[in-house]
């Protein structure tokens, strides 16, 4: 779980890097990007398994945060990013509202 998290990490701070001035649907998928890896860094899921309490649901939301993440940063790659599904994903996981992911950038 760690490695994976902090590969995460490290790629968010990769494409706050590449898109520093993103507007727009990229400055959405970024601010998201953020938002989940901040999901499955939540200290809170490794307690819940370590206790073997709700080890499923708290397993599943690290994955599920980090596989949206992941989709992410991606369709970043790619250069396409899908209107709908990100909107539904806002939705869904819309912790932080004002989250901006130029946090992640290194200080230069």
């Amino acid at each position: 779980m760690y490695g994976h998290t902090i590969r995460a990490l490290d790629r968010m701070v990769e494409i706050a890097e590449r898109f520093p001035n993103s507007t727009s649907l990229k400055e959405r998928a970024l601010n998201q990007a953020a938002r989940e890896l901040l999901l499955a860094l939540s200290s809170y899921w490794p307690k819940m398994l370590y206790k073997q309490e709700s080890v499923d649901y708290a397993r599943n939301r690290i994955e599920n945060s980090l596989r949206n993440f992941t989709t992410i940063y991606e369709a970043l790659g790619s250069n396409y990013i899908s209107t709908e599904w990100l909107t539904q994903l806002e939705r869904r996981n819309n912790v932080f509202p004002n989250i901006n992911y130029r946090v992640f950038r290194r200080k230069h």
